[in-house]
Formats: structure tokens, sequence, C-alpha cells
């Protein structure tokens, strides 16, 4: 996939990206609105900024119709704004990180010092120390400890042998999946891919049947980022029905189960296909009441709180504000819950309130959510959005505050 250029925390908003992007195709707002099945009126409402144009499946929607990155509507990747150092210090480590993921299954050539230093146990306790950076949406923390870890981690795989070459390169994929949400998170989606595919590649290498399909999890999500919607389906499908063959009574399988099962509903969600949605979601709630309790298999947090989670992002994503307020209500989240998981749901939260006309109610929530993990909601392209749109019809206060730091006033 392409990589785009920064846009430097630019105040335009989705839908004057996307007048633009219909211009320079000498398209009509009225050819647009019959491409995509929207009525004219929403084609103008959306293009003049009336209209939040923050849910995935209408922006995959027009980037289909335009033929265009879904990331030319929403504008990321994003640079913070000067005054957020954190954030600042997040961006400058993207370059490393992308350079030791392009290293991937070249030779090493490691000095005699570094075989010297592989240590696996020594390497297990920093790749956990990277997935608590990732839990935390520590940004900068991980671009500043990914690098080093993922050559080191490269050796190990290089220079072991048997059963500890597989575990270093079970290492390796963990290591590769906090990169991509590192870099996922700052919305450098094209260098997103490339770590997603190190680490189905580096799965493949541990030989374990479970381990190979939880890379099938982040494998599916790339295609439904940009709406290939049968082809996330597919790879989802054939995950669903390995794991019905698997006879393993481990919690580890059920888990993964019960996340393909989400992965099929935000699928289904994005595709507008909201029977099929809710069907999938059921079949996961009735893995997480099998399994009992919340596990972080694999880093999917999956049980009975991550599905009442999805229980609200999915109506979110369906545009049913209501449904979701009225399902946030009933969640409660362990305090042991990373903070990646309470900003992402204050986040859905806070859309679905806007959906509801609540504007008060949904500021408090990004404002929640931006206090849990700053640079994460500060790059979140429906934060954005919808931020936007609420400053461009009613300035005042703390909203243009948050909207400073966001980098869209």
């Amino acid at each position: 996939m392409p990589h785009y250029a920064d846009t430097g925390g630019s105040t335009e908003s989705n839908g004057q990206r996307l007048a633009r992007i219909r211009a320079r195709r000498r398209w009509t707002q009225q050819r647009l609105a019959t491409e995509t099945g929207y009525s004219l009126a929403a084609v103008k409402a959306f293009e003049q900024g009336r209209r939040s144009l923050d849910r995935s499946a209408v922006v995959l929607a027009f980037a289909k119709a335009l033929d265009c990155h879904p990331t030319e509507i929403t504008g990321g990747p994003y640079t913070p704004v000067s005054s957020d150092s954190e954030g600042q210090a997040a961006v400058a480590s993207v370059a490393a990180v992308r350079r030791a993921l392009l290293r991937h299954g070249r030779p090493t050539r490691p000095a005699e010092h570094e075989v010297a230093a592989v240590d696996l146990p020594e390497l297990h306790k920093r790749v956990d120390q990277a997935n608590g950076h990732r839990q935390a949406v520590a940004l900068a923390k991980s671009g500043e400890t990914l690098p080093a870890l993922l050559r080191d981690l490269q050796v190990a795989c290089e220079v072991s042998e048997g059963d500890q070459r597989r575990e270093a390169y079970g290492l390796l994929a963990s290591a590769y999946e906090c990169a991509m949400q590192y870099l996922y998170k700052l919305g450098r989606t094209s260098d997103a891919t490339l770590a997603t595919e190190r680490v189905v590649w580096s799965a493949r290498e541990t030989g374990d049947p479970l381990r190979i399909l939880a890379s099938q999890w982040y494998d599916a999500g790339e295609f439904l980022s940009i709406g290939e919607h049968d082809e996330a389906g597919a790879i989802i499908d054939d995950a669903l029905t390995e794991l019905g063959t698997v006879r393993d009574p481990r919690p580890e399988a059920v888990s993964l189960r019960g996340a393909f099962h989400l992965k099929a509903a935000l699928n289904s969600a994005r595709a507008a296909d909201p029977q099929v949605a809710e069907q999938h979601w059921e079949k996961a709630k009735t893995a997480a009441e099998e399994l009992g309790s919340d596990h972080n298999h694999y880093q999917l947090q999956f049980g009975p709180t991550n599905v009442a989670i999805w229980g609200v992002s999915l109506p979110v994503e369906l545009g049913r504000g209501r449904v979701a307020v009225d399902r946030a209500d009933k969640v409660r989240l362990p305090s042991q819950f990373s903070p990646e998981r309470h900003s992402h749901h204050f986040i859905d939260v806070g859309r679905a309130y806007f959906y509801n006309g609540q504007r008060e109610q949904a500021l408090g929530a990004f404002l929640r959510a931006e206090r849990l993990a700053p640079q994460a909601t500060r790059m979140h392209a429906g934060v954005r959005e919808t931020v936007g749109i609420m400053i461009r019809t009613q300035k005042r206060g703390e909203l243009v505050e948050l909207g400073i730091r966001l980098g869209v006033v």
C-alpha cells in the first residue's frame, strides 16, 4: 500500500478532502452519489461539513468509488502539534522501526558480541515490557525500545536452532505485533501493514497452529481496513473452520474462536449487514461464557468484558447511537484492563453520544479517553472528524482546547 504524506495537523475536514478527491476525478456530486448509493443531499452535507464523515463504512464506500486509499479522505497520518512533546517523541522513531521491519528475512550479519548476548529469558522480559508499553499506549516508549528489540530478536532467530528457534520466532511475532500497533496508532497504515506481514511470517516459523491462526486475526484486519470485506471474510471463515477441527481444550482455542467471531461481526457491520454482525456477536458471547473470565491470549484480550465492549463498538460502526449508549451503560471495565482498551471504549461512547445529539456527553467521553491515552485519542480519525464538526458548529471552552490539541483548529 502507498505511504501518504503527513498533513501537519490540517484543519481540513474529511468532507473537504472528499470534495477535493471528487473534483480531481472530475466527478459531479451527483455522480458520486450515484456511484455510492448515497443521496445527493447526503454527499453535499458530508462535503460541506454539516454531517460528520467519521464512520468507517461510509469512508470506505467513498474510497472504493473514488479508487483512493481511505487515509486520503481521513487525512492520516497526522503530525502532532508542536506543543505535544510526547507525540513528537513518538513520531520521531517511526523511521527506525520501519528500518527494522525491512530487515526481516535478510541476513542479520551479527557481530560476535551480539551472538554471545542472545538470551531468550531476557528477551522474554523485554517483549513483555514492549507489550506493556503497547497496552498502556505509551507510544514514545514503544518507539524508543522497538528498533533494538526487533534487531536482537532477528539475530536470535537466525542463530538459534530447534525449539529455541521456534521460541525466538514466537517472541519476534509478538514484537512485530507491538510495532504494528505502534504504527497503526500513529496513522502509519502502510508501515503497519508491513508489520502485519512480518507477524504472519514469523508465526508460521513457530509451528504452533494456534499462534499461526492468531496471526490471521491481524491479517483479516488489514483487508477489513480497506473495505475488502470478501477477502477479510474468507480469512475469518477459514480460521473458524480450522478452529472447529482443532481438538484443543485449552482456553487459548476458545479465546481465538471468540475473537474471530468479533472480527467477523466488525466485518459485517462495515459491510452494512447488521443482522450477520449481531449473529457473530452472539456467538462471541457464547464463547466468552464458555471461557468464563477475561483472558489475554496472544495479546487478543477476550472474555465477557471484551465482548461487552464490542457490543458498543458494533452499533457505533452502524451509526446506531442509541443502541451503543444503552449497551455502554451496562459495561463495567475492570481496573486491570489496559488504558488502550479503556480509551478506545470511551472514544466509541463519545461517538455514540454525538450521533444522539448529546454533545456535552460526547465531549466528556472524548476528554476521558484523552486522559487515558493522549496520543492514541489525538490520532484517532473518528475523534478528529467528530470534534472538528462539533467545533465548526459550536465553538467554546473545553471543546476548542481539545481541538487545539488534536490540531483541527
